[in-house]
């Protein structure tokens, strides 16, 4: 089985700017430069063929590029308990559509749709629900809540492999396709 997901890359200064505010939150286990991304769309695990019949179908995926700016700060949680630490982006509605022409192409590779609702975010950082460590996060929150940038493009759509292992996951770009850039190019 291959463990699989859609995704945006965000440029190096980005990843830059978010990788300067990964600290502070004893026992979170941060994001690494290469962990970086905007996911579109959550696959998870499936065979060989049917990744190939992903692949396929992205590669029909045609959209404008996006351009979005870092807004926020969050985090998720699961019964009362922090396990995610996140940056938001904005506008959501071009990301909304390209989330809408992933999830159809993957429906076309023979996948179920995507049930959940869908919120634009960059994870920084994960944590064990036992970390007990919520004034630090309370204090994270606070501390980058302003948190902001100028635009930039997230100018490809990149289907990655996900590879779990003690240590956390790490993520391997096995196909790559150029958004519209809107300028004919």
């Amino acid at each position: 089985m291959i463990r699989l997901f859609v995704a945006l890359r965000p440029p190096p200064a980005i990843r830059q700017s978010l990788l300067d505010i990964m600290e502070g939150v004893p026992a979170a286990r941060w994001q690494d430069d290469e962990q970086l991304h905007l996911t579109l769309r959550f696959i998870g695990p499936v065979e060989r063929p049917v990744a190939e019949d992903i692949a396929v179908a992205l590669s029909q995926v045609v959209a404008p590029a996006p351009r979005v700016s870092l807004t926020e700060v969050g985090r998720f949680e699961k019964r009362g308990r922090t396990d995610t630490l996140w940056v938001g982006v904005t506008p959501h509605d071009a990301l909304a559509a390209l989330h809408r022409k992933v999830d159809q192409a993957c429906v076309r590779a023979g996948l179920e749709p995507e049930r959940r609702a869908y919120l634009p975010h960059v994870t920084v950082g994960r944590l064990a629900r036992s970390a007990g460590v919520g004034f630090a996060i309370d204090a994270w929150l606070a501390t980058h809540a302003a948190l902001s940038s100028a635009p930039f493009p997230l100018p490809h759509l990149v289907l990655y492999q996900s590879h779990l292992g003690r240590d956390g996951a790490t993520y391997e770009p096995v196909a790559r396709w150029t958004l519209d850039s809107g300028d004919g190019t």
